[in-house]
C-alpha cells in the first residue's frame, strides 16, 4: 500500500473491509485473545500487553479516533452486558481473573478493532511489526485471489464485458461522427479521446497509462471498471449526437473550436455530473485499494473500498475473463448487445 497506515484512514479501512484478508490475518498473526460467543476478542489490558504500551496510551487513541475504533468493533461493556459476558465465561478462571469481580466496565476489542489500533499506534515497535506483517499478508491474499495480476482485476467483475461491449458500440458512433462531421486530420481521434478522458477522470491517455504503469501498446479501456466505461459511453453517445446535429444545422463540417465548445457543454451537463462523479470515485478508490496506485488528480475523490467490492472483484462470483467468456449466458447477452 502506498499510504502509511498510521496516517491514512482510507488505507486502514481497505484492510478492515477485506474479509478475505481478515481470515488470513487472524490465522497468521496469532495475536492471542479469547473466543467469546464465537468471536475473537481482547480486553484492553491484553491489547496493552500485546502492543507493549500502557493503557493510558490506548485511552489517548480511543479519544482521538473514537468513531473509527467503535466502527471496527470496540465497545465498553457495563451493566447487564458485562454481567452476561461474565456469566458466559464463569467457568474460565483466566477470564474471571482478567475481568475482576468488581470491575464496573470493560473495554473489549474484537479482532478488527485490535488490527485497527495496531495500524494507529506509532509509539510501539510491536505495532509497527504487526503492520508490516499485515500488509504482506494482504498483498499475498490479493495475489492469490486474482492469480497474481491486479492490472486486469476490473475484468473479474461480471458487469465488465457487457459494459465494454456497450462502450465499444458507442465509441464507434463517436468516431463516425468525428470522421463525417469534424474538419480535422486523423489525429482528431486521439485528440478528442484525450479530451473526453480529461473531462471524465481528469487524465489523458498518457497520464492514465503512467499511473497504472501500462506499456505503450496496452489498451487503456481494457483496464477500466464497468462504471467508468458506462460513463465514457454516455459521454461519447451524447457528444456524437450533438456533433451530428450541429453539423447538419450549419450544413458543413465543424471546426475544432466548435467541437471543443460542444465537449465543454457536455462536461458541464447536470445530467452527466452524477455519473462522472461516480466514475472518478470508483476509479480513484479501487485503483488505490486493488492496484496500489494513486491518481493524484483524483485524490479528492479517494474513499475506502466498500466491503461489497471485495466480494465483487475477489469473491466466488468474480472470474478471470477467459473463464467468463465460456459462460453461455454471458455470450447471449453480448450477442443481444451486438445485434441491437
Amino acid at each position: 500500500m502506498t499510504k502509511d497506515l498510521t496516517t491514512s484512514a482510507v488505507a486502514r479501512s481497505n484492510v478492515l473491509n477485506n474479509h478475505y484478508a481478515l481470515g488470513k490475518l487472524e490465522t497468521h498473526l496469532a495475536l492471542g485473545g479469547l473466543h467469546i460467543s464465537g468471536e475473537l476478542v481482547l480486553f484492553k489490558a491484553q491489547v496493552a500487553e500485546l502492543l507493549d504500551i500502557d493503557e493510558r496510551t490506548i485511552d489517548r487513541y480511543l479519544a482521538s479516533h473514537e468513531v473509527e475504533l467503535k466502527q471496527s468493533g470496540y465497545q465498553i461493556l457495563k451493566g447487564k452486558s458485562l454481567k452476561n459476558m461474565k456469566l458466559t465465561q464463569v467457568d474460565d478462571i483466566h477470564v474471571v481473573d482478567l475481568i475482576g469481580a468488581k470491575t464496573p466496565s470493560l473495554g473489549v476489542f474484537p479482532f478488527r478493532a485490535v488490527l485497527n489500533l495496531a495500524m494507529l499506534v506509532t509509539e510501539s515497535e510491536r505495532a509497527r511489526a504487526i503492520r508490516s506483517r499485515m500488509l504482506d499478508i494482504v498483498i499475498d491474499v490479493m495475489a492469490e485471489r486474482v492469480g497474481g495480476q491486479t492490472r486486469f482485476i476490473n475484468q473479474r467483475d461480471q458487469d465488465y464485458l457487457p459494459s465494454a461491449f456497450m462502450e465499444d458500440s458507442y465509441r464507434k458512433q463517436f468516431t463516425n461522427a468525428l470522421r463525417d462531421h469534424v474538419e480535422m486530420g486523423n489525429h482528431k481521434y486521439a485528440v478528442y479521446t484525450d479530451k473526453i478522458y480529461q473531462a471524465v477522470f481528469c487524465e489523458n491517455a498518457r497520464e492514465y497509462k503512467q499511473v497504472l504503469r501500462l506499456a505503450d501498446g496496452d489498451s487503456t479501456r481494457e483496464t477500466m471498471y464497468a462504471e467508468v466505461l458506462k460513463t465514457l459511453a454516455s459521454f461519447e453517445s451524447g457528444l456524437a449526437s450533438n456533433i451530428q446535429q450541429k453539423a447538419q444545422q450549419l450544413g458543413r463540417q465543424l471546426k475544432p473550436s466548435e467541437v471543443d465548445q460542444l465537449l465543454a457543454e457536455a462536461a458541464a451537463s447536470p445530467y452527466l455530473k452524477p455519473s462522472i462523479e461516480d466514475a472518478r470515485t470508483r476509479m480513484a478508490s479501487r485503483d488505490m485499494g486493488f492496484r496500489d496506485v494513486l491518481h493524484h488528480k483524483l485524490e479528492a475523490y479517494l474513499q475506502a473500498v466498500p466491503k461489497g467490492d471485495f466480494e465483487r472483484f475477489l469473491g466466488e462470483r468474480s472470474q478471470a475473463l477467459e473463464d467468463r467468456l465460456s459462460d453461455p449466458r454471458l455470450l447471449a447477452v453480448l450477442k443481444r448487445l451486438k445485434d441491437r
